[in-house]
């Protein structure tokens, strides 16, 4: 059960390290946040192709979207000090290969790759040559794409790959999951298989436990109130511990 800080924290360190306590409170085994910087994900541009067209994050462009989203990699070592302290798992996802490097002086357990980094076939390859478990989401990729991923992870050295069924829409309509391709995936991968959930509610990470998800992976946030990039869709401390007691009943 990995619980999702991403944007969420709004920019606050001390909302951050409360949400790393709520998040064990609540029965999460991991706590996952995300290391980039605007400029390791988009340039600099305001024309209609860098331009957000989102009904949430529109009037913006990426740039500016990625500005007030990310998380301060001068945080990372505190947010790890209180993982440790507080006995959840510290996970986050890198997005270029000095993400990795940071996080691998962090000593973090695993690595997490997004959706939209799957492609990247040599960030892939760097952070399977730590050794560490890999974890790739695969929303909007195709099975060759993915594929293509197993296989770079594979050849530089990963053993332990798990892979994430995901809808990358903000939210996911239930209609658009697709839950059928857990089970698909590890029988055609090989590999154990979860959900990185971004629907609204429990009802879809609950039911892609009883088909064989091993890891569900959900935004949340301590108040939908609270201003944030993704706490439209994420959900609050009691779903969490709702989510948590449903899926270990599930399970």
């Amino acid at each position: 059960m990995v619980a999702e800080v991403s944007a969420n924290h709004g920019g606050s360190l001390d909302r951050a390290i409360e949400m790393i306590r709520t998040a064990k409170a609540c029965g999460a085994d991991v706590v996952k946040f995300q290391v980039y910087t605007p400029d390791s994900l988009t340039i600099d541009v305001d024309n209609r192709y860098f331009r957000v067209d989102h009904p949430k994050w529109g009037g913006q462009t990426l740039y500016e979207l990625y500005s007030k989203a990310h998380t301060p990699f001068e945080w990372l070592p505190r947010l790890k000090d209180v993982c440790d302290e507080t006995g959840i798992a510290f996970l986050c996802t890198a997005f270029d290969k000095r993400g990795v490097d940071l996080l691998e002086e962090l000593g973090v357990g695993a690595h997490k790759i997004a959706s939209f980094e799957l492609v990247d076939l040599s960030l892939v390859a760097y952070a399977a040559g730590t050794g560490k478990p890999l974890i790739l989401s695969t929303g909007m990729s195709t099975l060759a794409e993915i594929q293509d991923a197993v296989d770079a992870a594979k050849a530089s050295g990963a053993e332990q790959i798990t892979l994430l069924k995901c809808i990358s829409s903000y939210p996911a309509q239930p209609s658009e999951m697709n839950l059928a391709t857990i089970p698909h995936m590890a029988a055609l991968f090989g590999c154990p298989v979860g959900l990185s959930d971004h629907s609204l509610g429990i009802a879809a990470a609950v039911a892609a436990v009883s088909l064989g998800a091993r890891m569900v992976e959900k935004h949340f946030v301590l108040s939908r109130t609270i201003e944030s990039a993704d706490n439209f869709f994420s959900i609050e401390p009691g779903e969490l511990e709702e989510l948590v007691q449903s899926v270990r009943i599930a399970e």
